[in-house]
């Protein structure tokens, strides 16, 4: 599932991409993934095709939160979790931070992976 997020994440031109293993640090999930798109549209409509791409793959009880205003929105497909965000609603809550990252998007690479994956 996780192969099929990034896909879809990267097909949509999503900004500083990382990926977080929660396998030793949560229950909640294997994987959170955190991504950025340019603006509320860009937010909204990755959310929906990978919402489209999950539902199609069989992922069954997709649950999507905030894709109304699309500054931050939450995807949570079960083993992987993905929060897609606004540029500066990212830098404000600093996910990657809470989960013990320290890793600034401009500082990583898109794509990358933090954790044992």
């Amino acid at each position: 599932m996780l192969d099929l997020v990034r896909s879809s994440l990267e097909d949509d031109k999503a900004d500083d991409m990382v990926v977080i293993d929660l396998a030793e640090k949560s229950s909640i999930a294997d994987f959170m993934v955190i991504a950025s798109g340019r603006s509320q549209r860009q937010v909204g409509a990755m959310a929906e095709h990978l919402r489209e791409k999950l539902k199609a793959a069989g992922v069954h009880g997709v649950a999507v939160e905030g894709k109304e205003r699309s500054d931050w929105v939450l995807i949570d497909s079960g083993d992987v979790i993905v929060h897609l965000f606004r540029p500066e609603v990212r830098e404000f809550y600093n996910l990657e931070k809470m989960w013990g990252v320290d890793l600034h998007p401009a500082d990583g690479e898109a794509g990358a992976t933090v954790g044992t994956a």
